[in-house]
């Protein structure tokens, strides 16, 4: 019998990936998959063609097409994909003016039409920041499917926009840390927010964020993924390979149109006492080390189509033109401050980079071997005041 429990828990696991879904009944699932435009000259008001079609996560409600500045989008008519019977309220393909940023609210209701799901869809001109002091953080909340109430999973952290707007710009691993923790506390996930006042100068700066590296239990033992380090970067986290190719969930880096120069700000590291591999085995001779590193790339190829770096080529692949790599993070008891130049392999394209041909990431990680699964539990990295200072 308890063979029988532990070889259901993984695909128990999967049944909460979206926070509308319910076991028992296979077409109660509400949510917007894809979300795409069509018109004559995409060129006129997107950078880039792909940014027509948006990939909607499961665990966003948000969903935003990144277009140039100063064009129209006063009759703008998106299109849906929706999930399997699921219908939406106002129809697929209706005709809204989504001039300065206004947003339009969809209702996708699921087959059974006991499940409703609310979406804001909004056309906005993409403008990543550059100053990052993590003083802007919420709670993502889920439908639980048992009892239908919505209860708080984990921190999530934006920033604003010069006129105030949220930019969920920042993305960590505690959506897919939720699989081994559904009804844990926020506070115990792997990325967390700390306002305690022993921030960089005594706390002067407010808020900063503590990533540690933390045990998935029976679950992670199961599917042999038995730590999950604490990682904060700029980008998307996707939970839906987290059970087939983990590396495939980060999806690094954003559209930027400025050349970088240095990534500065603060951090702390303390590792945890026992580094171990993958099986959980113990490395001995070894401690556990802490990274933050930025990169910067091409995000379409020579045939135009989209590039997203990922957990398997984020360092590695051909069209990456800068990095800035602080290297392996020993322990640092006290905050330091630090500066560290963008390496640049290729000259920057002008025109490419003011049409956000090219996406930039910053990436923080407790355990410098997490993607492995490799790590110390109890590692902890402290950071605050992050910048790309640029050109």
């Amino acid at each position: 019998m308890i063979k029988s429990r532990l070889f259901l828990l993984p695909l128990a696991a999967c049944a909460v990936l979206t926070s509308c879904f319910k076991d028992e009944e296979p077409n109660a699932e509400c949510d917007i998959q894809k979300a795409f435009v069509h018109m004559d000259k995409p060129e006129d008001v997107f950078a880039q063609k792909s940014d027509t079609l948006v990939d909607v996560r499961s665990n966003v409600s948000d969903v935003v097409f990144y277009i140039k500045p100063g064009v129209d989008v006063s009759k703008m008519a998106p299109q849906f994909e929706l999930t399997p019977g699921a219908t939406i309220y106002p129809e697929s393909g209706t005709e809204f003016d989504f001039s300065d940023e206004k947003k339009v609210q969809y209702t996708v209701t699921s087959e059974d039409k006991s499940w409703k799901r609310t979406y804001n869809v909004s056309f906005e001109i993409s403008e990543l920041p550059t100053k990052y002091d993590f003083e802007n953080v919420e709670l993502y909340y889920e439908t639980d499917p048992k009892d239908k109430v919505l209860k708080p999973k984990y921190y999530i952290w934006y920033d604003l926009s010069p006129n105030g707007k949220k930019i969920y710009d920042w993305a960590s691993g505690n959506a897919g840390f939720k699989l081994s923790n559904y009804d844990g506390k926020p506070e115990i996930y792997p990325t967390v927010p700390m306002d305690d006042g022993n921030g960089p100068e005594g706390g002067k700066y407010g808020k900063y964020v503590k990533l540690t590296t933390s045990d998935t239990g029976a679950w992670g033992v199961i599917v042999n993924r038995r730590l999950a380090a604490g990682n904060l970067f700029i980008g998307v986290f996707d939970p839906l390979p987290a059970l087939t190719n983990t590396l495939l969930c980060t999806r690094f880096g954003l559209p930027f149109s400025k050349k970088p120069l240095r990534l500065t700000g603060y951090y702390k590291y303390k590792p945890g006492e026992k580094l171990q591999d993958k099986n959980g085995k113990p490395i001995e001779g070894k401690i556990d080390r802490g990274t933050i590193y930025a990169v910067m790339y091409r995000n379409h190829d020579a045939n135009g189509n989209a590039i997203v770096l990922n957990g398997n080529d984020v360092k590695t692949n051909p069209n990456i033109v800068a990095l800035a790599d602080i290297g392996e993070i020993s322990e640092t008891p006290e905050w330091k401050t630090f500066s560290i130049n963008f390496v640049y392999s290729a000259d920057l394209d002008k025109a490419l980079l003011e049409s956000n041909g090219y996406s930039i990431s910053v990436v923080c990680s407790s355990s410098v071997e997490g993607d492995k699964f490799e790590g110390a539990v109890g590692s902890t990295l402290c950071v605050d005041e992050l910048e790309l200072v640029f050109e």
